[in-house]
C-alpha cells in the first residue's frame, strides 16, 4: 500500500513538472531577431496623399494602400495558444474585427494568403466576407473559403507567374517553397486541402497547399513579398524589386548554407536595396501587446533549436548582410527596416 501511494505521488509530481514545463515553454518568448535601430519612427514618417503605404499586423499580414486601392496579404488576426493547438481551432471573430479596425480598413480589393497553414489563411475568408475582398490563393485556400461559406464569386485561384491587377498594383505570383523545418519531409509540407474545410478543425488540417511569393509593381515602386523562408533556386530570375519583405522565421534553426542560399535566391536575386523582415514574431502573442519573438516551445518543437539561440542567429545573420552590403563597390548597402504594428508607413 505504501509503495502504491509513493508511486502515485511520484506520478502526480511528474505530471505537475511536465505541466509547468509546458506552460513555461508556451508562455516564455524570445526578444525576436530585430535590431532596435531598424525600427521606423512613425512620428518622422511623413505620408503624402499619393504615397503607397503599408501597415503590418504581425507574422506576414500586410495591408497595402495607394489611396485608391487597398489589399492585404494573409489577413490573419487570430492568435492561438500553443496548448490550445492540441485541440481544434477556428477563426476568432472578435480578433478579426479588432484587427481590421486597428488597420482602419473596412473595404478592400483582395486578401491573398501566401499558403494555407492556419497562421496565413485561417481568417482570410472572414476578412473577405467583412470587407468585400476577393480571396485569392491556391486551390487549398479556396477550399478554406468554401468551407467558411464564402461564395464562389469571391474566390480566385492563383496561377504561377500569371499577372493580375488590383487598381494600379500589378501582382505576379511566383510558386516557391515553404520554409523547410529541420528533420521534416518536405512532402508533408506540400499536402493539399482537397475539399471544403469547415472549422473548428485541428491545426494540422490547414495543409500548406503550395507556397507563393508575390512580386508587386506600382508606378511608384516595385517590391517582393516572401511569406515563408523557403526558396526555389532561380525562381525569381528576370524579376527586380527595390524592396523585399523577407520572411525570416526559423532561419536560426537552419544551417548556415541554407541561410546563405535563401538570401542569394531572394534579396540578391531581385537586386533589392531595402529589406523588411516579416514572419519573425510570435504566433501566440496578443495583438494588444508589443511584438515579441517566438515562444520557446516553438523554437524547440518546430525549429529543433534546443539552444534557444535561433533568433540571435537570425539577427546576427541579417546584421552581417547589412555590413557586407555596405562594403560593395557602389557603397550602397541594403537598408533594413522594422515595421511598427498597425501604423501606416510610407514605402514611396
Amino acid at each position: 500500500m505504501k509503495m502504491l501511494k509513493k508511486l502515485s505521488l511520484t506520478l502526480v509530481a511528474l505530471i505537475g513538472l511536465i505541466a509547468v514545463g509546458l506552460w513555461f515553454m508556451s508562455n516564455t518568448f524570445t526578444d525576436g531577431p530585430i535590431d532596435p535601430k531598424w525600427k521606423i519612427q512613425t512620428t518622422a514618417n511623413v505620408i503624402n496623399d499619393n504615397a503607397v503605404t503599408v501597415r503590418f499586423t504581425g507574422t506576414s499580414t500586410l495591408l497595402f494602400d495607394d489611396g485608391q486601392t487597398r489589399w492585404m496579404t494573409d489577413g490573419w488576426f487570430t492568435r492561438v495558444g500553443w496548448l490550445n493547438m492540441l485541440g481544434k481551432i477556428e477563426p476568432d471573430l472578435e480578433a478579426v474585427k479588432s484587427g481590421l479596425a486597428a488597420n482602419k480598413v473596412d473595404e478592400m480589393a483582395a486578401v491573398i494568403p501566401f499558403h494555407s497553414h492556419f497562421d496565413h489563411a485561417m481568417d482570410a475568408p472572414e476578412v473577405a466576407r467583412r470587407t468585400g475582398a476577393l480571396l485569392i490563393g491556391s486551390e487549398s485556400t479556396a477550399n478554406i473559403g468554401r468551407g467558411w461559406g464564402l461564395p464562389e464569386s469571391q474566390i480566385r485561384i492563383l496561377q504561377d507567374r500569371q499577372t493580375f491587377n488590383l487598381g494600379k498594383f500589378i501582382i505576379t505570383p511566383i510558386l516557391t517553397r515553404h520554409y523547410h523545418f529541420p528533420g521534416v519531409d518536405m512532402a508533408l509540407l506540400e499536402e493539399t486541402i482537397d475539399e471544403p474545410l469547415v472549422p473548428p478543425v485541428s491545426a494540422t488540417a490547414y495543409k500548406e497547399g503550395g507556397s507563393w511569393a508575390l512580386h508587386v509593381s506600382h508606378p511608384l515602386g516595385r517590391w517582393m513579398i516572401i511569406g515563408s523562408a523557403g526558396y526555389v533556386e532561380g525562381a525569381f530570375e528576370g524579376l527586380e524589386a527595390d524592396t523585399v519583405f523577407l520572411g525570416v522565421g526559423g532561419l536560426g534553426g537552419q544551417t548556415a548554407e541554407y541561410r546563405e542560399t535563401y538570401w542569394r535566391e531572394s534579396v540578391e536575386a531581385v537586386k533589392a536595396k531595402r529589406v523588411v523582415p516579416i514572419h519573425w514574431d510570435s504566433l501566440a502573442g496578443s495583438l494588444d501587446k508589443p511584438l515579441m519573438g517566438q515562444a520557446l516551445f516553438f523554437h524547440c518543437f518546430f525549429f529543433r533549436d534546443f539552444s534557444l539561440k535561433g533568433d540571435e542567429l537570425i539577427k546576427a545573420f541579417l546584421k552581417t548582410k547589412e555590413r557586407e552590403s555596405a562594403q560593395t563597390e557602389d557603397n550602397q548597402g541594403v537598408q533594413f527596416i522594422s515595421l511598427p504594428r498597425f501604423s501606416p508607413v510610407s514605402l514611396w
